[in-house]
Formats: C-alpha cells, sequence, structure tokens
C-alpha cells in the first residue's frame, strides 16, 4: 500500500508518532523526542464506524486504516513532517497484564553484581514470569498457550536485599527481587495491528497495553511512591490499572465503555445510535433542557450501576493485592459522564473491597503528563489522555534504551525462539 506520509527522508529523525487505535476515535499524534520530553506537534482524529471496531478488538482492518490514515493525515498536516515510526496501542477486554515478583538468591552474597550475572538474573526471572503469566492468561481467556502472544514485558521494581535500586551492577547483597510486568493478547487481535502498521508503511516501534501506558503517564520523581487505580472509560471497553508505591500490579479490562451508555440511550429514546451519541454528549456538558435531561439521567445512572458493578468485579480479580490504593484517576470520553463519578462517590461498592479509606476521585487533565509537551493546545480532553500516555513511553523507544531494558529485550527473544 502506498505510503502517503512517506517522503524520501523525515524532517527530524527524532519524530515519532503516538497511535490510539480506540473503538469509537482514531487518534494520532506527531511527535519531538527532545531528551526527556515529546513536544506534539499534530493532532488528528476520525471517529470509528460502528462496525470497525467491537470492544477495543478491530473487526474490519480495510476500515480501520482508511481511519487511521485520515487521522495521520491530519496530524502530518498540522505539524508538517513526516514520521516513520510508531508506537500503536493495544485494548480491549482479552488484553491482561500483570506484574509477577521473583526473588533470586545469590550464593555470593559479598561478591559485586557484575553485567554478566545480571543477564543471568533477568533471564531467570522472565522466564520463569513468562510461563506462569502466559499460562494463567490462557486459562482466563479460554485460548490456548500458542494462541497468546505477548505485547510488552518491563521491569517495574528491583530491590536488593529489600533496598529498592534502578540498576543492580556494583551492587551486593544476598536476594535480587525483580518484579516484572507481562501484557498479553490474542493472536488474531495483535496480529491486526501489525498489519495495520505494515499497510500504513511505517516502522513499528512497538505495540503496547495502553492501560499499561496510562499508569505510567505521571512518572516523574514526586511519583515513585505513587498509590493509585487509573480507570480509562473509552468507548468499547474500561481498563484499569493498579499502581502501588510506583510498581504497577497489573492491568485488566471489562467490555463496558462509552457505547454501552449511548446504545441504553438510543433504546430509551427509541433514536438511531447516532443521534444518542449527541444527545449524551449534549447532557455530559450540561446542554439540554430540565425535562429531556431527567429523562436521560434516570437511563444514564441504571447503567452506571451496572459499569460499577463491572469496576468492582474487576478489582476484586486482583488477587496479589490486599489493600486497595485509596485514589482513583479517571480519563477517557466516557469520564464525562457525571453519574460515572458520582456512582464512585458511593460507599456501597467499595465494601466488598479493602480500601483503607472512601477513595478520593478525580479527572485526570493533560496538563498532569509531566514529560508530554502540547505544541498545539488542542490536547484538552480526558480522552486525550491515553495517547499522550503513548507518547510518554515513545520516547524510551526513540532515544537511548536503558541497560536493563536491553537485557530484558534479549531474554524475550531467546524466550520466544
Amino acid at each position: 500500500m502506498f505510503n502517503i506520509f512517506k517522503r524520501e527522508k523525515a524532517q527530524n529523525q527524532k519524530l515519532f508518532l503516538a497511535l490510539d487505535i480506540g473503538t469509537e476515535f482514531v487518534k494520532a499524534l506527531v511527535c519531538e523526542a527532545q531528551g526527556n520530553i515529546a513536544i506534539v506537534h499534530g493532532v488528528g482524529k476520525q471517529r470509528q464506524k460502528l462496525g470497525d471496531m467491537q470492544s477495543g478488538a478491530v473487526m474490519d482492518i480495510g476500515s480501520v486504516i482508511e481511519n487511521c490514515t485520515k487521522a495521520i493525515g491530519e496530524a502530518t498536516k498540522m505539524a508538517n513532517g513526516y514520521p516513520q515510526e510508531v508506537i500503536i496501542g493495544i485494548a480491549g477486554e482479552l488484553v491482561k497484564g500483570m506484574t509477577n515478583r521473583t526473588t533470586y538468591v545469590r550464593k555470593e552474597p559479598g561478591v559485586k553484581i557484575d553485567l554478566s550475572e545480571l543477564k543471568n538474573i533477568i533471564h531467570k526471572v522472565q522466564w520463569k514470569a513468562f510461563e506462569e503469566t502466559r499460562s494463567q492468561l490462557a486459562y482466563e481467556t479460554g485460548y490456548n498457550e500458542i494462541d497468546v502472544k505477548l505485547v510488552n514485558a518491563a521491569i517495574v521494581d528491583v530491590r536488593i536485599d529489600g533496598y529498592r535500586v534502578t540498576n543492580p551492577i556494583g551492587f551486593q547483597g544476598k536476594e535480587v527481587q525483580i518484579s516484572l510486568f507481562n501484557a498479553f493478547a490474542p493472536l488474531v487481535h495483535y496480529g491486526a495491528l501489525q498489519t495495520i502498521a505494515a499497510e500504513l508503511d511505517l516502522n513499528l516501534l512497538t505495540i503496547t497495553a495502553e492501560p499499561y501506558a496510562v499508569a505510567r503517564c505521571l512518572e516523574g520523581d514526586e511519583t515513585s511512591q505513587l498509590n493509585a487505580i487509573f480507570i480509562d472509560i473509552g468507548g468499547g471497553t474500561t481498563d484499569i490499572a493498579i499502581v502501588r508505591n510506583g510498581t504497577l500490579e497489573g492491568t485488566k479490562m471489562f467490555t463496558i465503555g462509552g457505547r454501552t451508555f449511548s446504545k441504553r440511550l438510543a433504546s430509551t429514546l427509541n433514536i438511531s445510535f447516532q443521534e444518542a451519541e449527541e444527545i449524551k454528549l449534549a447532557y455530559s456538558a450540561g446542554k439540554m433542557e430540565k425535562q429531556s435531561e431527567k429523562i436521560v439521567r434516570e437511563a444514564m445512572e441504571s447503567d452506571a450501576e451496572i459499569w460499577l458493578a463491572g469496576v468492582g468485579f474487576t478489582l476484586s480479580e486482583f488477587h496479589n493485592i490486599d489493600i486497595m490504593p485509596s485514589r482513583i484517576l479517571l480519563c477517557g470520553g466516557g469520564c464525562h459522564l457525571p453519574e460515572i463519578k458520582t456512582a464512585l462517590e458511593t460507599k456501597e461498592w467499595t465494601r466488598e473491597l479493602t480500601f483503607p479509606k472512601q477513595p478520593s476521585i478525580s479527572v485526570l487533565s493533560p496538563k498532569q503528563i509531566p514529560h508530554v509537551n502540547d505544541a498545539t493546545k488542542g490536547l484538552t480532553d480526558p480522552q486525550d489522555i491515553t495517547p499522550m500516555a503513548l507518547a510518554h513511553l515513545g520516547l524510551e523507544l526513540v532515544g537511548e534504551e536503558d541497560m536493563m531494558s536491553k537485557i530484558l529485550k534479549k531474554a524475550i527473544k531467546l524466550i520466544q525462539i
């Protein structure tokens, strides 16, 4: 397929594309990597048709490619730049991730850890985590292990005898504990995104689990001890990620998103889905007369209860977490519905979970993302958080990769041979 974005040479070798292929919209950001900052020079957005995506999964590859082409074209035109590399987010109910903690006991605690030993430790730890996580997620999803694809792996925490370090080389100690996050998706789902990247003639930096990206978007020196539950309410799914003491514990998703509310409204008012979507947006913005608002609110409250039950059940599935963080951060287009925050502020749903206190609820703003600078001034909505989070991750991939990530990448290649 001819790539309309390709030029003989990119205007800037550090330009890259962040592509969020959501159920409701494709969002594209043209970004420039400058040190530890991603500067957004172009923004593009294209609405998907009802049959293009289902619950975060691609249903019509050709149509989604067409939507991506339009969104990327808009972004590159605004940026006047043509990136050749892309990071793509993956979502959907069957995308699952978890963090495994493995302790490696050293035979000679008094000897300093060198590169060779570190490679050996990471390889053994990742092999164990890979096998445990893949078999468990294959069981949960009903897919055979061979049909489950590793989306991304990352070292999220390293401790030596309980002391947290960023690079173990040169340290002494007996026990090295490494926490590894692994995200998996069905091969058919992952392969569809690979096909889309190939058809767009873009170099695929990586496909990453979107909740993983969102959970890392606030990273900075002041957030090393972050404790929060991230809830991203998209068009087809709600993605949940839990971070404790700055470490990502895991990610899960369920298939209730903004479209569920629109479908309920369409049924209640006996109107088309598109009309219901427009009414929902007007209601969320507080632009309806009182009588109409009352009818819409009742329909939204009914679905908000079902959505809240989904949140409670999904959080209960994080079996490795004894005490939940009491801070909930919302993003995604669905969080505009007032019923979402109202539902989360009720006390009943938290009784089945172990919160130390009633959780505080707040909506993430694009201004809060520390390493992404929006030069376009067009990223103002909570639904812009996910593509910005992808841009934040993209920085690591276009810049100089740290040594731990390089070793892990080699270990994964050996495992997958």
